[in-house]
C-alpha cells in the first residue's frame, strides 16, 4: 500500500500489544502513538525480570509466551515483540503459538536498512545478547547475501541510558570506545538494535558521522504493524484507550518512561508473579 493512499475505513478496535523486558519499549510505543494516534496499546514491561540480554535462549522464550499468553487475554488484535532479545529468541515460538500477527523489532529494522544501504555495509548495536545470537545477520544473509554485517555489543548504554545520563560525559566516552571500529568501517547504516539506543542517538549519531543513517528498530516494528493494519483493514475506530503493566516499579521509574515515551505515561497496573495467574503461558505448538 502506497503511504498516500487513503486509509480504508475500519472497525476493528482492539488494542495493539506491546511488550519489552523493562521500559525501552517504550520507545516503539512512541512511533506507534505518532503513527496511528487512533489506536489503543497494552504494553507490559517486565521490570521485575530484567535483564534479557544474559539470560538463556529457553528462558526467555519462556518469559515471551507468559506475557503473550497475559496479553492475548487483553483481546489484542496483534503483537509487537519490542525486546530485541525476545525478537532473536523466542518470535518462532509466538508466531506459532498466537493467533495474532506478531512482529518484532529484527526483520522490519533490517530491511529499513537495506533500503539505505547502496553499498550494502551494515552495522549494529545491541545487547551481548542481541548481538551474540546473530539474529540480524541472519536475517540479511536471508535477504541481501551480498551485505556485510559488522556488529558490537554495547552492554553499558542500557545502564548509563537509564541513570538519566544521556548528555554525560561518562556516556560520551563509553560511546567513542564502543563505536571506534565500526565509525571507520564505511558504514552506510547503523542498526540500533536495543529500544534504549534512540536515546543517545544524536550522540551516536555524531560518533558515526552524517554519511551512516541511524535505523532505530522499534519505530522500525511500529511502522510495520501499522503498515500492517492498514493492509488487514483492522484500524480503530474509536478513541484509544491505553493500558500499561509492569511486573515491578523500578527505581526513576516515572522519569525514565517520560524518558522513552516522550510524554506522561498512562496509568500503570504492577501485575504481581506471587497472587495473580498472568504467568500462565500458552502451550508452544
Amino acid at each position: 500500500m502506497n503511504p498516500s493512499d487513503p486509509i480504508p475505513t475500519t472497525h476493528d478496535s482492539r488494542p495493539i500489544g506491546v511488550f519489552d523486558s523493562g521500559l525501552g519499549g517504550l520507545t516503539a510505543v512512541r512511533e506507534l502513538f505518532r503513527t496511528l494516534p487512533g489506536e489503543s496499546v497494552v504494553y507490559f514491561g517486565d521490570t521485575a525480570r530484567l535483564p534479557y540480554g544474559s539470560k538463556s535462549r529457553d528462558t526467555v522464550t519462556r518469559f515471551s509466551l507468559e506475557i503473550a499468553a497475559f496479553l492475548v487475554r487483553q483481546d489484542i488484535k496483534c503483537l509487537v515483540v519490542a525486546c530485541n532479545t525476545a525478537s532473536s529468541y523466542a518470535l518462532e515460538a509466538l508466531v506459532r503459538t498466537l493467533d495474532v500477527p506478531v512482529v518484532g523489532v529484527i526483520d522490519p529494522a533490517v530491511r529499513a536498512a537495506l533500503e539505505l544501504s547502496p553499498r550494502r555495509r551494515i552495522g549494529v548495536i545491541g545487547t551481548l545478547g542481541t548481538v551474540g545470537s546473530g539474529a540480524y545477520a541472519r536475517v540479511v544473509e536471508s535477504l541481501a547475501p551480498d551485505a556485510r554485517v559488522l556488529s558490537h555489543a554495547c552492554p553499558l548504554f542500557v545502564p548509563l541510558i537509564e541513570e538519566g545520563w544521556v548528555d554525560h560525559p561518562v556516556t560520551r566516552m563509553v560511546a567513542q570506545e564502543y563505536l571506534a571500529e565500526l565509525s571507520s568501517g564505511g558504514l552506510d547504516t547503523l542498526i540500533l538494535g536495543c529500544t534504549h539506543y534512540p536515546l543517545i542517538a544524536p550522540l551516536i549519531a555524531e560518533l558515526m558521522g552524517p554519511e551512516v543513517r541511524l535505523i532505530d528498530s522499534g519505530a522500525e516494528a511500529a511502522r510495520a504493524i501499522a503498515a500492517l493494519l492498514r493492509e488487514r483493514g483492522q484500524l480503530s475506530s474509536r478513541d484509544p484507550e491505553h493500558r500499561f503493566y509492569l511486573t515491578d516499579e523500578p527505581r526513576n521509574f516515572a522519569r525514565v518512561a517520560r524518558a522513552f515515551l516522550g510524554r506522561e505515561l498512562p496509568p500503570t497496573t504492577i501485575v504481581d508473579q506471587t497472587d495473580q495467574p498472568w504467568f500462565e503461558r500458552l502451550p508452544a505448538r
